[in-house]
Parts: structure tokens; C-alpha cells; sequence
């Protein structure tokens, strides 16, 4: 029928151009056309593709941004398990690691290539078409993701072969986008990412896969994990050759590999990738080499967890050197003066640094750290800026001695200074307005009260229009009081006050880590909600009884005794009582069954979120805490696990998965 061939023609034309234009706005963040625009093109070729459905199309943009969202994932089990791989920190390690295997398989061919820093996924085709894709999760169990994959751009829908075939590969954010999106955060006042393997892996498990497609989202295929990738049967026999096939068919596959048995070249290259590393679209943290030859694969055969015929060579914490151009002080919510180092920017780990806490002047001193100084910086944990040393031989003569400040930057007022003890450069005027603020974002903070929308430049908005003086004040906020404050609105307003609201019911043990108690948080403030049970109570808590907690020990006791002898303290408690914050506890273990074990929790879970696994741990009895040492019990780690699961390591702590915990749970 012509009018169909006509319509057939129109469909595929806006398609084309909507492809055209989803990828400039998601991708590039460079639209051609307004919202509006691309908006009745999307509506258009919805209504023509419901209106024709033999004209489907998998790649069609309706199909790969349109998505609806999810309540939440599903569990998929990997048919080819995902295992992790293990690591080396160096080329003694490696050398010693190849030549196990040339015990087994004499001078067998390596292929070494990148990994990407980012979050593993399996991709599945039937009949050549994209019907999955899920998360690595512990290797068994993963999530499905499959709405939110259709919205990155490099995968095809539908390959140009019929085949059924699983893939592997790494989801990454590339660091152009990676640096726009924090850009624009930072415009709009919102938590700035991390780095991209966080990013990466956040954007690709948000239930709405229109939020994913926004995120900019690209990956590289690294393994053919099992199918047919030739329709007359034949099988590969080599990993290179995978690749090379697997690119044919249309998958991004990962570049800078090269395939050598000689063990000084495998090294050579990776100090080659290595010396690449900046340069790169995106971030890489080390290098793996796998055998080639897919019959050594099954003779050098399978560890419990990880393949023997794999490794992964990790490189060390990136260091570089940078100019110390100023110290700037930043007062916390305690009133302690904090020095901060600005930094030429440098880039490092993943992101451009500017900023690094300088802890405090003891800090500076020992380092003997001077204003002018040529330093070196490195991301602790591949997150927090720090400044390791300085280069005194680097000095022109035109750096300067730091000294900290006598008067308060915030509020002009004189400083404290306790000679015994280097961090105690305060600020003792309670209505600093630079504690307030502070003090209020920490109390909204996720691990507090966690107050959706209030961060650091709406609360600054709220100080400057007078409009609180302490955290009491939010609970006696309306939306006409906020509505007409800069970039807020009616909508904007009426959020804010809800999400204020809906803060009343956190309970006592939320609200002890929210008010501010020095040396008190999460983990202490769930020892005192569950020792008292009330917030009276714990106001009226003698030394003995605050002692007796285990772990508490007598510094954190005491900080609890000298925050609720100071009246404006009590009075706080007294208005956010009276305002209609929940003051007691709310949840109690409901078994003993974890009584005296701590836990850490790292990486992303395979189905739970931190918060739900926390909260079954605390359920049974347990602890969860937010760094690993000698009294870690257990460290829970998922996907893109980092320092914490090394630190375990190294410590000898017990690792386990999510499945494990849940056992654990049920027996």
C-alpha cells in the first residue's frame, strides 16, 4: 500500500532525526532545537509507531529514552558467571604471576589491554537483537538494567547477524561529560560526583532510565562471554579474535591492547598505557592481561572466585606536583578553623583538583608546608584530595611562613587557641554565621536528618534572609516564606517544606547524629538511641551510664555530658520537641543474632541499597560502620568495591558478598 511505504518513510525519517537530536542533548548537551520541538517530533512518531506496530524497531528513540520507571530492579542470574579478577600492585607481583602460569602452559600468548574504571555489565541477544542486560552484582546475581542500557548510545539494539550470543563489558561516564554534569551541579548547588566510576555506576541503577539517558553513558565491550559468534558454528580460538569479531558486529570494543608472551613487553606496555593514562576520554586504573588462546584458558583452568588465566595489575595512587598558590579557613559546624589548600588545578584520578583539606597547622608543620610551595597531591581512596608533601628544593625564596588567624574569617571574633591540642583553633561564638550553616547542613545531611533539597546555598539563602537561626527554625518554615528566594520558586518551595516535614518521623537515632554532638555519629548515635531509647534520656545521662556502652569510651562520653550541660543545647532539643520531631526510638534490634559483630559496607549491592542493608544489620543486632579496622568483623563489598575492600585485605578481615549476608540473615 503506498499510504503505508509513505508512512514507513515518515517513521523512519524521525527517527533519524530524533536519534540526531537525543544524542546532541544527552550526550553532547549541545541541542539544536528547544525542548518543546523535540518534544512533539518524540510524541509524533510515538502515536505513528502505536498506530503501525509492524514497523517496531528496537533502536528506535521512543524505545531507548522513552522508557517508563521502574519501582525497582530485578534479580537476573548470570547463565556465564561474572567473576572478578585478581589483583597485583606490582611488576614483581605480575612477573611471579606469569610465571605460575608458564608452569602450566609454557610461553603462552597474553593480551593486555585497559580497564576501564567504571561498573560491569552482560549484555544478551536472541536471534540478534538486545532482550538484557544486567549488572555484574556478586558475579551470580545481578540486576536487571536493561531499560536503562537501551539509553546508551554505543550499544546496538540489533547486530547485523542473527545471532544469540552474552557479551561483557564496562559502563563508563566519559570525562567530558563527567566535568559538564559537576559543572552544572555546582551552578545549581547540588553534591558534586565523586569521580566517574561513581557516577557511571549511580546513573546507570536510577529507576528512571530518562535520568540515565541524561548521564551521557558510553562502554567497551572486553569479553564474549558464551553464545555463537558465527552463524556456520565455528568457535573462535582466541580472545583477539573475539574482539576483533565482536567489533565487526557493531560493539565499541577496548582499544590500546596488544598481545605478547614476552613478560618484559607485557610491562613495557602497561607503563605505555600507563604513560596514556591522562590523556585519555576516560579514566582507566590499571591494566589486565589475560591469556589469549582460549584452549590455555581450559587448561590453566578456574579459581573459586577469580580465573587463573587473568589478572588484573592495579596502579599505584596516582601522585602528582602542583602549586600551593593559597590557604583559605573554613569554620565547621563545631567552630573549629580549618586551613584548606588551593591548589593550581591538577588533574587526578578522574577529576580536576583544586582543594585540599590541610587538617589543621600541627598538619602543616610537620609537612613543613609553605604558602608558594610546589606540592604533591593524591586522591586518598581515589576520592579525597590530599596534600602528601611539599619540595622545599623547588623554592624561588618568595614562599611564606602560615600562620593561623587570631580573629574568626566568618564573624571577626577572636579565636581560641588550646596549646595542647593542634586541631583546637576555634571560634567560640555560638551565632557565627559560618557555623550555622555548617551546623544546618549537617543536621540535613543524608546520614541525619536527611532533608532532601537543603543544601549548602539554600541554607545560606535562609541565614542571609534571616529566616532561621538554628536548626529548630526549619520546623516553623512555610512555603510562603521560601517561595520568592532566589532560584526557589512555588514549586521548588512546596518540595523543600515537604521534605522538611517528612524529616519529623527519622527518630532518636537520626536526630542524635543531626544535632551536632561532637565525636557522636552514626554508629555512636545508634549505640545512644538504643542504650536510652529518648532523647530526655540521654540529656539526663550520668558519665557511668554513658560509659558503660560498649565502644563508647570516656572522650565520646564526656562530649555527650558537656554538649547537654550547655543551655542552648537543651534548649534546641526542647523547640525541635515541641516543633514535632520524633524524639524516640523507632526501631529496636529484633534478634541478637549479630550482637557484638561490626560490619562495613562498600561498593554497589546487588539488590540492596547501604541504607536497607544497614538496617537489616542493626535489625540483628549488628553494627555497621563506616571504615574498616581490626574490629571489622565483616566487610560487605559489591561492585566497584575500592579502598575499604584493600584496607580488609591487608587487615585480614572476613570478605563476603550480599548473598552471603543474606544467609547469614536467615539461618
Amino acid at each position: 500500500m503506498p499510504e503505508k511505504k509513505e508512512i514507513f518513510e515518515k517513521i523512519k525519517k524521525l527517527r533519524r532525526e530524533l536519534t540526531h537530536h537525543a544524542k546532541l542533548y544527552y550526550v553532547y548537551d549541545s541541542p539544536e532545537i528547544s525542548d518543546y520541538e523535540y518534544d512533539m517530533m518524540f510524541a509524533e512518531l510515538k502515536g505513528l509507531e502505536g498506530e503501525n506496530p509492524e514497523f517496531f524497531d528496537p533502536e528506535s528513540p521512543t524505545v531507548r529514552v522513552g522508557g517508563q520507571a521502574l519501582d525497582k530492579f530485578n534479580k537476573v542470574t548470570h547463565t556465564a558467571r561474572m567473576d572478578s579478577l585478581a589483583d597485583v600492585f606490582s611488576y614483581d607481583e605480575l612477573k611471579d604471576f606469569i610465571f605460575g602460569v608458564n608452569k602450566i602452559v609454557p610461553d603462552t600468548p597474553w593480551s593486555v589491554e585497559p580497564k576501564i574504571d567504571g561498573l560491569s555489565v552482560s549484555l544478551r541477544y536472541e536471534n540478534g537483537v538486545f532482550t538484557q542486560g544486567a549488572t555484574r552484582g556478586d558475579g551470580v546475581v545481578g540486576e536487571d538494567v536493561t531499560q536503562n542500557l537501551r539509553t546508551v548510545f554505543s550499544i546496538p539494539m540489533t547486530l547485523p547477524e542473527p545471532l544469540d550470543l552474552v557479551v561483557r563489558g564496562e559502563v563508563y561516564m566519559p570525562r567530558q561529560v563527567f566535568e559538564r554534569i559537576n559543572a552544572k551541579r555546582e551552578a545549581e548547588g547540588k553534591a558534586l560526583m565523586a569521580n566517574p566510576r561513581n557516577a557511571a555506576a549511580g546513573s546507570l541503577r536510577q529507576l528512571d532510565p530518562a535520568i540515565t539517558a541524561s548521564r551521557g553513558l558510553d562502554i567497551f565491550i572486553f569479553n564474549f562471554q558464551e553464545g555463537s559468534l558465527y552463524l556456520d558454528g565455528h568457535a573462535p580460538e582466541s580472545h583477539t579474535e573475539t574482539l576483533d569479531r565482536l567489533e565487526f558486529l557493531g560493539f565499541p570494543v577496548v582499544q590500546l591492547r596488544a598481545k605478547t608472551s614476552d613478560p618484559e613487553s607485557i610491562v613495557e606496555h602497561i607503563k605505555s598505557i600507563g604513560a596514556k593514562r591522562d590523556s585519555l576520554p576516560y579514566d582507566i586504573d590499571g591494566v589486565v592481561i589475560k591469556a589469549d588462546l582460549l584452549s590455555d584458558r581450559r587448561t590453566i583452568g578456574e579459581g573459586t572466585s577469580t580465573p587463573k588465566w587473568a589478572a588484573a595489575y592495579k596502579f599505584p595512587p596516582e601522585e602528582k606536583q602542583t602549586k600551593l598558590e593559597d590557604i583559605t579557613i573554613n569554620v565547621g559546624r563545631t567552630g573549629v578553623l580549618t586551613p584548606t589548600a588551593v591548589l593550581a588545578p591538577v588533574r587526578l584520578a578522574g577529576t580536576t583538583v583544586s582543594r585540599a583539606s590541610l587538617h589543621n597547622l600541627d598538619f602543616i608543620r610537620k609537612r613543613g608546608i609553605m604558602l608558594g610551595d610546589i606540592v604533591t597531591v593524591r586522591k586518598a581512596g581515589d576520592i579525597i584530595p590530599e596534600v602528601v608533601c611539599a619540595h622545599p628544593e623547588k623554592r624561588t625564596g618568595d614562599e611564606t611562613e602560615f600562620n593561623m588567624p587570631k580573629l574568626c574569617p566568618s564573624c571577626g571574633e577572636k579565636v581560641n587557641y588550646d596549646p595542647d591540642e593542634a586541631a583546637a583553633v576555634r571560634c567560640t561564638n555560638p551565632s557565627c554565621p559560618a557555623q550555622l550553616s555548617r551546623a544546618i547542613e549537617h543536621f540535613a545531611s543524608k546520614s541525619a536528618m536527611n532533608i532532601d533539597g537543603l543544601g549548602p546555598q539554600i541554607i545560606d539563602l535562609l541565614i542571609d534572609n534571616s529566616l532561621i537561626t538554628s536548626a529548630a527554625d526549619l520546623y516553623t518554615l512555610a512555603v510562603d516564606d521560601v517561595k520568592n528566594l532566589e532560584r526557589m520558586g512555588e514549586k521548588s518551595a512546596q518540595n523543600l517544606i515537604e521534605a522538611i516535614e517528612a524529616s519529623k518521623s527519622r527518630g532518636l537515632e537520626r536526630l542524635l547524629c543531626a544535632i551536632g554532638i561532637p565525636n557522636v555519629g552514626e554508629v555512636a548515635a545508634t549505640a545512644l538511641a538504643s542504650k536510652f531509647r529518648t532523647l530526655d534520656a540521654c540529656v539526663s545521662a550520668s558519665r557511668d551510664e554513658l560509659i558503660s556502652i560498649p565502644d563508647f569510651g570516656e572522650i565520646t562520653a564526656d562530649c555527650v555530658l558537656d554538649f547537654f550541660a550547655r543551655p542552648r543545647n537543651v534548649q534546641l532539643c526542647e523547640r525541635l520537641k515541641a516543633a514535632g520531631v520524633l524524639c524516640d526510638a523507632v526501631k529496636m534490634a529484633t534478634s541478637d543474632k549479630f550482637e557484638g559483630l561490626t560490619f562495613v559496607l562498600t561498593g554497589t549491592l546487588p539488590t540492596l541499597s547501604r541504607d536497607e542493608a544497614s538496617e537489616m544489620i542493626k535489625a540483628e543486632g549488628g553494627k555497621v560502620a563506616g571504615s574498616v579496622s581490626k574490629k571489622t568483623s565483616y566487610v560487605v563489598a559489591g561492585e566497584a568495591a575500592g579502598s575499604k575492600l584493600t584496607k580488609a585485605r591487608d587487615l585480614g578481615v572476613t570478605i563476603i558478598d550480599e548473598e552471603t549476608l543474606l544467609k547469614m540473615i536467615k539461618e
